[in-house]
């Protein structure tokens, strides 16, 4: 199952600057996710982080690879932001970082559920450019109904 931009935008509470999923390329409801956040130079947090040599925050490789979670956990149970849903990022384990993710680069990121117990989630993620891994972790999601 592939996912656009716009389709993206009805599984995910997120707008620009903090939309950080540009495509899903494959999707098994409950079991993974694939897509990816093409980085450009334009992103406003370059503007501050390291200007002379722009990486992207780790944080925000996390953030990515949750709201990748997220569309999978959204997915899974057929639910939407729109019925008053939202998948919290509440924890992440074994968070290692392996190489920096520049401007330029596509940062591919894979989600698989490990488990999933009365609406919290835990999943095995990587992000990857080019190949070569830049992160790795296990993220923690909590869906909740919010007013």
């Amino acid at each position: 199952m592939v996912m656009d931009i716009n389709e993206i935008r009805e599984y995910l509470p997120h707008r620009y600057p903090f939309l950080l999923i540009d495509r899903v390329t494959e999707l098994e409801l409950g079991e993974l996710i694939r897509g990816y956040k093409n980085v450009s130079i334009n992103e406003p947090f370059f503007n501050g982080h390291f200007p002379h040599h722009p990486i992207m925050p780790g944080v925000l490789v996390i953030e990515a690879m949750a709201q990748a979670c997220g569309i999978l956990g959204f997915k899974t149970v057929n639910k939407l932001p729109a019925d008053g849903y939202v998948y919290y990022l509440v924890g992440s384990d074994n968070v290692r970082f392996k190489r920096p993710v520049m401007p330029g680069d596509r940062l591919h990121i894979e989600a698989k559920v490990i488990r999933e117990k009365r609406g919290i989630w835990k999943f095995a993620c990587r992000a990857s450019v080019d190949g070569e891994l830049a992160c790795e972790a296990e993220i923690i999601c909590a869906e909740r109904k919010v007013a």
